[in-house]
């Protein structure tokens, strides 16, 4: 059953929002870029931060959500690139690879979010980046391993590793 009017998209799991907690998590990391498996990391990490240690959760500890990591990647993808169309996350390459970083706006656009969701939201995507963000892909796929499974990391693959960005 869906949560929406006729004739309009689900919001649950779509661009919109997952896109939204995209440019929370980079306003949160900014003036540094991420990589597309680190922004799917911490798209999942950023609602269920007690499975790292963190604050509670935003959402509920489900059994089986740590197989959301397998599923979120394309999501995020699209999600980017539909944030960047409004022009709220900017595309970043050298040679690691492609990154996003928080756009001139995505500021604004975030501190327009004020539900006690959003609050939330943006304490523990600070909190998250606090955290891990500095962290390098080895470290970080140690504690994501240790603390929410080695399973859900191997499964994922190398392309789905995080890596160092600027």
């Amino acid at each position: 059953m869906e949560i929406t009017g006729e004739g309009r998209p689900p919001l649950y799991n779509s661009h919109l929002e997952t896109g939204t907690r995209a440019i929370v998590i980079l306003e949160a990391a900014y003036p540094r870029a991420l990589d597309l498996a680190r922004l799917t990391w911490f798209d999942h990490l950023v609602v269920h931060t007690k499975d790292i240690g963190g604050p509670d959760s935003l959402h509920p500890a489900l059994p089986g959500r740590t197989g959301e990591l397998l599923i979120r990647r394309r999501l995020v993808e699209e999600s980017l690139s539909f944030m960047r169309r409004l022009h709220l996350i900017d595309v970043t390459h050298d040679e690691t690879g492609i990154a996003y970083r928080a756009g001139d706006d995505a500021s604004a656009f975030v501190k327009l979010l004020t539900t006690n969701y959003a609050l939330g939201l943006k304490e523990r995507a600070r909190w998250l980046i606090a955290e891990l963000g500095d962290l390098d892909a080895a470290h970080l796929t140690k504690r994501v391993a240790d603390q929410i499974g080695r399973w859900s990391v191997e499964f994922q693959g190398e392309d789905s590793l995080p890596r160092q960005c600027s």
